[in-house]
């Protein structure tokens, strides 16, 4: 045990001799590394601080240079400007030497015009003096002032002048009278021309509205399948262009474009376009339609009174709400026909039902004439006689145009019914407030002319009759007192179409033989 104490002790001092041993060496040789890098240190800042010091000075250097450089460049472009400068001067000085001549050339011109302007004030002086003198004279002479001369010289002229502007008008109306007729054919065809393409364009085609562009290829199809089937169930032309967001369908029956536009909406809507579905909207809208006519003929019957017609013409009424002529839609049209009629036939006592169902049947051919040979008249009495009309209703209809002579009263009355719907006033949707006060304005205008005794509005309003007072209007005047009257009506009055101003001079001597 005591062995084992002792080599324990043992041990222990040789680890404290060697810790101290290693302390004091490490302590030597680190104070040594530490001396030796603050010299290098030092020595490295002296190479720093010598490098940056020749540094500035290089730079310094280069400062100086570059001043040197920066004054010699100012003071060369220095130089050019004052010479610039120069020449500036010496032509501005120039120019005003100029200035200053011109301004005196001026300032002897001035004194020259205004010696010459005091001598023609003097000179008018003495003409204006003269011409006093020569007036003082002439109006002792005639015995008038001159005022009252200017008076009955203006009156003179005035007198002489209407006279050659009445006879200028009377000669210029008797060569339009003469080359009217032919520019009258002319300008007529042209209308009628045009108005037909415009109604053409409108009574032939709709309009379909897409949510998209995109949509249009969806209609085509691929390989155009999709329009090919729509064309080919509905007969109609499915025309796709430029338009934007919307397709064009033409053809000249109003049904089957009417079919066409439905079905296209609702594909539209539904959003699966392919052939078997067109079929199958195609058929949906037929079934529509021919719903929607047969309740506007049920309509149109029940409105007009009109009972017991075959239910074929009542189809064949309905179709009437597809079809326009002049702008006017026909069944429209027909049920106003047939109360004017009616209206007319109680207030002569004849047979009200005869004329109304007469009035609402006068152009049934009109919602077949696309598609059967012959005039709507023609076509219309046919389909009355194959649906066993009477007699009276088919005489009705074939007399409306004057194409048969009317063998009843009630005919007549048709006739007159169908010529009111068409041309009577408030035809264009006209009030009947606003259509009075034109007439009255138009009668106003006239009767507030010099001259004029009194004036009548005549035609709905497209002519007026001014009767004038023989003793204030000479023949001679007349046709300047109607281009008058028309020129105020132009300018006081809005109106459609044109009116016709017919002025009248009348003088009656009456006397009693006793």
């Amino acid at each position: 045990m005591n062995s084992a104490i002792v080599t324990v002790f043992v041990g222990i001092v040789f680890l404290i001799t060697g810790i101290v041993v290693g302390y004091i060496w490490r302590k030597n040789i680190g104070e040594k590394t530490i001396g030796s890098a603050e010299q290098k240190a030092q020595n490295m800042i002296l190479d720093a601080q010598n490098t940056v010091d020749n540094l500035k000075r290089e730079k310094i250097l280069e400062a100086k240079d570059e001043i040197h450089r920066l004054r010699e460049e100012y003071e060369n472009e220095l130089k050019i400007r004052r010479g610039e400068v120069q020449k500036s001067e010496r032509r501005v000085q120039q120019k005003e030497e100029t200035v200053d001549r011109k301004l005196e050339n001026i300032e002897k011109r001035e004194n020259g015009l205004s010696r010459r302007e005091q001598s023609m004030n003097d000179k008018h002086k003495e003409i204006d003096s003269y011409i006093a003198k020569q007036v003082a004279e002439l109006e002792k002479i005639s015995g008038y002032t001159q005022e009252e001369a200017r008076q009955i010289l203006l009156r003179e002229l005035e007198t002489e002048i209407r006279k050659d502007a009445s006879d200028l008008i009377v000669r210029i109306e008797n060569e339009a009278k003469e080359e009217g007729e032919k520019k009258a054919r002319e300008i007529i065809t042209t209308a009628i021309q045009r108005y037909a393409a415009e109604q053409v364009t409108e009574s032939t085609v709709s309009v379909v509205s897409l949510p998209n562009d995109d949509m249009k290829g969806r209609i085509i199809g691929r390989e155009g399948r999709n329009i090919r089937a729509i064309e080919t169930l509905t007969g109609v032309d499915l025309i796709i262009d430029d338009t934007p967001e919307a397709v064009i369908l033409s053809g000249f029956d109003p049904v089957r474009r009417e079919i066409a536009r439905i079905a296209l909406e609702n594909l539209i809507v539904d959003g699966r376009i392919h052939p078997a579905r067109i079929e199958e909207m195609v058929q949906k809208a037929t079934k529509e339609v021919n719903t929607i006519i047969k309740e506007e003929g049920e309509h149109a019957c029940f409105e007009c009174g009109v009972h017991n017609l075959h239910p074929e013409l009542v189809k064949l009424l309905g179709r009437l709400k597809y079809r326009t002529s002049y702008g006017q839609n026909v069944l429209q049209h027909s049920v106003e026909v047939a109360t004017l009629a009616g209206m007319m036939a109680e207030e002569l006592g004849l047979d009200p039902k005869l004329a109304k169902r007469g009035g609402l049947l006068h152009d049934i051919g009109k919602s077949i004439d696309h598609e059967v040979e012959g005039t709507h008249v023609e076509i219309g009495a046919n389909i009355c006689r194959k649906y066993k009309e009477s007699w009276k209703v088919i005489n009705c209809v074939e007399a409306h145009h004057g194409d048969v002579e009317p063998r009843i009263l009630e005919a007549v009355l048709v006739a007159a019914g169908d010529a009111l719907s068409a041309a009577r006033p408030g035809a264009r949707r006209e009030t009947l407030e606003s259509y009075i006060k034109r007439l009255e304005n138009l009668e106003n205008i006239a009767n507030t002319t010099k001259g004029v005794d009194k004036s009548y509005a005549i035609q709905a309003g497209r002519e007026i009759r001014v009767a004038v007072k023989p003793n204030q209007v000479k023949d001679d005047e007349v046709p300047m007192l109607a281009r008058e009257i028309a020129k105020k009506i132009e300018a006081e009055l809005e109106y459609p179409g044109q009116i016709k101003v017919n002025v009248i001079r009348e003088t009656r001597a009456t006397e009693l033989a006793k």
